[in-house]
This record gives structure tokens, sequence and C-alpha cells, in this order.
């Protein structure tokens, strides 16, 4: 069960303070390393996902990302992979994948220490594990609209929406899918 994974709390200085539940994780807002990976198309399109409603944070809300916690002792790519699989189906290597940086997250339900990943894929993709329930690929144009009218979580929009409109050095017209 999900609550009951192993779960690294991480320091101001990104080492490992102690192991904990996921649930601790999640009931004291104690800050943890996790992993997104945005799917492209090759088009251009970017791969949005709708959680599903039994998600232990924001779950039924839209998201860009294919990601989630990294579990104790899981390598940071491998954790990025394994997230991949499980939530899209996409069955990656370490050299498929772009790495985009190292960021800093917190809200009022978590505190994250992420790395972020970019995959292109033009699927299939599977969505057995009954963490997204709706998918679809859209221009950025597109995800522009989908989140002026849908909940998206919040995380990955923070972090990953200004890497996907080139406001964090990356050159937009690489991923424009206009």
């Amino acid at each position: 069960m999900a609550a009951d994974e192993l779960v690294e709390v991480i320091g101001a200085d990104g080492g490992v303070q102690r192991v904990v539940t996921r649930a601790e994780i999640r009931r004291s807002r104690l800050r943890h390393r996790c992993t997104f990976v945005v799917v492209r198309s090759s088009d251009g399109g970017v791969l949005v996902h709708r959680r599903s409603d039994d998600k232990d944070l924001w779950p039924g809300r839209w998201d860009i990302c294919a990601g989630g916690v990294a579990v104790a002792g899981e390598k940071w790519e491998a954790a990025a992979l394994r997230e991949l699989r499980e939530e899209v189906g996409v069955e990656a290597t370490p050299g498929e994948l772009e790495y985009l940086g190292e960021f800093d997250y917190a809200d009022d339900d978590v505190v994250e220490l992420a790395r972020v990943w970019s995959i292109e894929h033009d699927g299939p993709y599977t969505f057995t594990d009954g963490e997204v329930v709706e998918a679809r690929t859209v221009s950025l144009a597109g995800l522009t609209s989908m989140m002026a009218e849908m909940p998206f979580v919040p995380d990955s929009e923070a972090l990953v929406l200004p890497l996907l409109l080139g406001n964090r050095g990356r050159d937009a017209a690489d991923w424009s899918g206009a």
C-alpha cells in the first residue's frame, strides 16, 4: 500500500535525515524527493492526464507530468523511469530521458525536492495501475486553455509549466506543438 512505502526525509543540504512512511510524509508535510517526467509527442504535444480520485494528494486533478515520490534508497533516474512506467505505461531507458533540472517546491500540502526530465514518446500509453483515469496529448496552446478551465496539480504547474513555456532557459519553440 502506498501509505506504507518508506520515503526519505530530505534536509536543506539535500541529505537524508531519516526514513519514514509516505503517510508520515503527507501527515507532517516533510520535505522529500519526487520526480517529474514531461511526455512530449514528436509533433510537440504534451501528454496530460487526470489523476484518480483515490490518490492521496490532489485527487481528480489534471497533471502535465508522470511522476511521484521516490522511495527510500531509490536513485533519481530509477524513480523517474518507474513512475513513467507505472503511470503511463512507457518503458524507457535512462538515455531516453532529457534532464531539465532540480527544483524546490512547497505549498500548504507538500514540501518537495524535485528533479524534472522530459521524454519524447508517441505512445501507445497504458494506464493499468489505477493512478490515471483519463489522458490526452495537447498542444501548448491547448494546455494553456485546459489549465484555465480545469484544476491541475500545483507542483508540476509551478515547476514544469515554466519549462514548457520557455521561462527557465528552455526554448518554447522546441515544444510549441502549435
